[in-house]
């Protein structure tokens, strides 16, 4: 892919991910126009892009989650083109609608791709009738309690009840046995309709031994699409992601092709244009094997682990994200795509993991990084001195390291790791590096489907 792309962006997001999508902006030419909330002023993000408009209060209703006033001020500012970012907007449709509607290009899928999406039990039809493999369970429209119960049943316990319009582990319950179903259908239901404003549930089989493994894909508007190899975000804390690696460990190149291939059909079967990127679930008790993977759900954005996946390719996956908006082709064939070495990502965040994990709210009074290097890269949208809101996620930073293999990879992370300095506020630091710090031994934390995995650290 090469060529013009847009002359101006909308970033409309904050922190980190706003960082580093000005960093590509700017090296394609583009003016780069940031958004910020009262709670913002003065953010990293707003002074690194050209210009900086204020859309509203700390609250993000009113102004990050704001479509009209993201609209309104994509207009005063004259910008070709708004990027969502990842979180707040970003696999938002009637956002995706609003843009289009405005003259203005989305960075992102059509709304119809989203939509598509946006829902756990149309999303899993959808695929189901495409071919792709799906857990085992039910994902109709009957919401019957007792209808529910007896599908579980016929299912065979243990199983999952999963909020049909959520994520992050919302509205999701465990079920080993058929006298505990009622109560765990209860509380997912509240659970969701807090959440999602939408109690409905499906019901899956639970999958021994999982492993939670994406592909990034893209698509562009003549219809190709590939994948960019695979990312293993098993390692989770209350379903979300900790340490992010790619590729997965145990992958054969056999394995990537056969998944890979259900990757681009889940997101042809949707018309997909731009980046994405497909989930299984894996059953792992006795390793990775053909025909062993289900399809989870599809995210219809950038993801946050994206780096890892730039790393081991080579590519800037923001560019070609772009690009395609542009209208431009990929331009590549799936037996193109490099595959070099192993990179692993961490997610630094302020928070206490002696209170549960309680976000640390106040001023960042200290801070030191290690130096950047070919092997290790730091996206960030904090600077010393700046405050952690209580209205935002606490983020303060992206590790990602590269090795030639998983075990240097490791070895880079924990230096880096050792090396980052934070005062006044408490993180997450010294359980990241308990973690890469293992040899061989085994860490019990959660997974995306809401249950508990055993994983091995290896080679750190």
């Amino acid at each position: 892919m090469s060529g013009q792309v847009f002359e101006s962006v909308l970033i409309a997001n904050r922190g980190e991910i706003a960082c580093r999508i000005v960093r590509t902006a700017k090296r394609l030419g583009m003016r780069t126009v940031a958004v910020y909330s009262t709670a913002d002023e003065g953010a990293l993000h707003m002074r690194l892009a050209d210009e900086a408009y204020l859309i509203g209060e700390a609250e993000p209703r009113q102004s990050y989650l704001s479509i009209e006033r993201l609209i309104e001020t994509a207009k005063k500012a004259r910008a070709q083109c708004i990027h969502p970012g990842y979180g707040f907007l970003s696999e938002n449709a009637d956002f995706a609608e609003a843009c289009k509607t405005a003259g203005i290009v989305f960075v992102g899928p059509p709304p119809d791709a989203i939509r598509a999406m946006g829902l756990k039990d149309r999303a899993k039809a959808l695929m189901e009738k495409a071919g792709v493999p799906v857990v085992p369970g039910y994902h109709g429209d009957v919401q019957a309690d007792a209808f529910l119960k007896r599908k579980a049943y016929e299912i065979g316990y243990p199983v999952l009840i999963k909020a049909v319009a959520g994520g992050g582990g919302r509205g999701m319950r465990r079920v080993d046995k058929h006298a505990d179903f009622d109560d765990a259908l209860g509380a997912a239901r509240r659970e969701a309709e807090s959440a999602f404003g939408d109690p409905r549930v499906l019901i899956e089989k639970y999958i021994e031994a999982p492993r939670h493994i994406e592909f990034q894909v893209f698509g562009d508007s003549s219809g190709q699409v590939i994948h960019l190899n695979e990312r293993d975000c098993s390692l989770q804390r209350r379903h979300q992601k900790v340490i992010e690696e790619a590729p997965a460990p145990g992958m054969t190149a056999e394995l990537r092709a056969e998944m890979g291939r259900a990757a681009v059909e889940a997101a042809r079967a949707i018309g997909y244009v731009g980046a994405g990127t497909v989930e299984f679930i894996a059953a792992a008790a006795s390793g990775l094997k053909s025909g062993g993977f289900w399809f989870m759900e599809m995210n219809t954005r950038l993801q946050v682990e994206h780096p890892v996946t730039e790393a081991i390719t080579g590519f800037d996956l923001v560019e070609w994200q772009f690009r395609i908006a542009s209208g431009e082709t990929i331009g590549l064939r799936q037996d193109d795509v490099p595959l070099d070495g192993h990179a692993i990502e961490a997610r630094i965040y302020a928070e206490d993991p002696e209170r549960d994990f309680l976000p640390s709210i106040g001023r960042i009074g200290y801070l030191r990084a290690p130096e950047t290097s070919a092997g290790l890269r730091i996206d960030t949208g904090v600077r010393e001195g700046d405050a952690i809101s209580r209205h935002y996620d606490p983020m303060l930073a992206k590790l990602i390291a590269w090795g030639e293999d998983r075990p240097s990879a490791l070895r880079r992370l924990k230096a880096a790791l050792g090396e980052y300095r934070v005062g006044g506020l408490t993180t997450n630091v010294a359980f990241l590096q308990r973690l890469v710090a293992h040899h061989h031994r085994r860490i019990d934390l959660e997974i995306a489907v809401g249950l508990r995995l055993q994983i091995e650290l290896e080679g750190a």
